[in-house]
């Protein structure tokens, strides 16, 4: 009898391992873990890539919705002659937009100024480095005028650049900027040019650079080199 017992048992745990062997490996916590980080990776990336979508055709509607995910006002500029901090105005929201998507993407810190006309502007946003041309390939689009009567011209004042042929509506090139540099304003620019920020500090740095030895085509002979980041 009591060898029958012992069978038994034996019997009964025989079976109780059996069970648990044949459980599903797929439900386990480690296989549910590892199927999503790469999902989670994908759509992190899909992001980044619509983060600078901007082109010719969504200008407008890029910028509206960007700025309201960006409100930065506030962005810093370092060179080898000092910094130099710009604000730039919130009621020019599409220029104030590019402005901080430019910086953010990293356009702004591959140029340098790169134009010098002393007692007039300091001009930067290009450079000739194969990178600059790269992206300005890539984004290649034009910014809407938003031009005010209030906002002159005067010392220290930001506007963007353009061309002068074939633009009637005098739209704004969103890579290349101006410092005027003139104590008493560039006023024949006013309304030619739309104006969006100015120096908050670092106007010695503006004069150091306007003090520089330039070549024929008005570019400094010693490149200054421009590190850009957003403040606030």
């Amino acid at each position: 009898m009591r060898n029958f017992t012992v069978l038994i048992l034996m019997l009964c745990v025989f079976a109780q391992c059996k069970s648990e062997d044949s459980k599903p490996k797929h439900q386990l916590p480690e296989v549910k873990t590892v199927e999503s980080k790469p999902k989670k990776i994908i759509v992190e990336k899909k992001k980044e890539q619509e983060a600078d979508s901007i082109n010719n055709k969504n200008t407008v509607a890029f910028l509206k919705a960007y700025g309201k995910l960006n409100p930065e006002t506030i962005v810093l500029f370092e060179t080898r002659l000092g910094n130099i901090k710009i604000r730039l105005y919130k009621d020019t929201p599409l220029h104030r937009a590019s402005f901080i998507f430019l910086t953010k993407t990293g356009y702004f810190s591959t140029t340098c100024f790169h134009r010098i006309v002393p007692g007039f502007i300091v001009q930067g946003g290009n450079s000739d480095h194969p990178i600059t041309r790269k992206k300005r390939i890539k984004y290649n689009y034009r910014i809407p005028s938003e031009m005010k009567k209030y906002h002159k011209h005067k010392y220290g004042s930001l506007a963007a650049a353009r061309q002068w042929d074939n633009n009637p509506k005098k739209l704004s090139s969103p890579f290349e900027f101006y410092m005027i540099q003139d104590k008493r304003g560039s006023h024949h620019l006013d309304g030619e040019h739309t104006i969006f920020g100015e120096i908050i500090e670092g106007i010695s740095t503006m004069e150091k650079i306007a003090k520089l030895e330039t070549d024929k085509k008005e570019w400094p002979v010693k490149d200054v080199f421009i590190k850009a980041s957003v403040v606030k």
